[in-house]
């Protein structure tokens, strides 16, 4: 009977094009593609490996979750060793289980946190440029909080996402939007059921845009209402962006 094996995957996504490997002879840098190489490496065999969910290209995760199934014989903590010495050091695997069969990392997903990381120091640094997004303009927090609140609950966020058509729903529900700040960095931490295409950098980039005073708090609901993506504000730039959590 094949296994189903669990992988929690730590990324740094500045030189990859996205999470989803594409096609075999697509020409792009995965890495969906990269961990399969190396599981086909260690099983021999030909490995799908299901994510939670595709990150763009350039952003990272601090704990993305894939499954796969084998027949390999390997213990969990000889294929965390294998992964780790033969992945690319951007790439870490932190974590290996055995699940139930039926288990699907995306299928199953009950609520996922993203962050969103904006550098606001007085000189931007030069270590960090690949992980947050400076922001020039000093940012009202207290009015990125209100706009936020707006956001929360179960609403139709099709405003905030690049989809440009679907027959699938545009709802989504938001739990919590957390902004903290520490006077060097602004963290946006957004969790909820499920998020659309670029739906948290569309709302981190409105978000900057309300703390620097181009929009007001309660151009949210309108914005909200209207359905169209236009009137929300400029997707932030991928290299801000984490996944932070999955929660089954």
């Amino acid at each position: 009977m094949m296994r189903n094996i669990k992988l929690t995957i730590e990324y740094d996504g500045s030189r990859y094009d996205g999470w989803q490997r594409l096609g075999k002879n697509s020409g792009q840098m995965t890495i969906q593609g990269k961990i399969e190489e190396v599981l086909k490496k260690m099983t021999g065999e030909d490995i799908e490996l299901d994510g939670s969910g595709r990150t763009d290209a350039g952003v990272h995760a601090y704990a993305q979750v894939a499954n796969f199934h084998t027949n390999t014989t390997m213990k969990c903590y000889e294929i965390k060793h294998y992964l780790n010495r033969y992945l690319p050091r951007d790439i870490a695997v932190f974590e290996v289980e055995e699940v139930d069969e039926r288990f699907h990392s995306r299928l199953n997903v009950k609520s996922k946190k993203y962050i969103y990381r904006i550098a606001i120091g007085e000189v931007p640094s030069v270590f960090d440029r690949k992980y947050t997004y400076y922001c020039f303009d000093r940012l009202d927090v207290a009015a990125m909080k209100k706009a936020a609140v707006y956001l929360i609950g179960r609403h139709d966020f099709k405003a905030f996402s690049s989809i440009k058509k679907t027959n699938k729903s545009t709802v989504r529900e938001i739990y919590d939007i957390d902004i903290y700040n520490d006077g060097r960095e602004i963290q946006i931490t957004v969790h909820g059921s499920g998020f659309l295409y670029n739906m948290v950098r569309i709302i981190a980039g409105t978000l900057i845009e309300v703390g620097k005073g181009e929009r007001k708090p309660e151009d949210m609901k309108c914005i909200l209402d209207s359905r169209d993506r236009e009137q929300a504000g400029v997707t932030a730039p991928a290299q801000g962006l984490f996944l932070l959590e999955v929660e089954y």
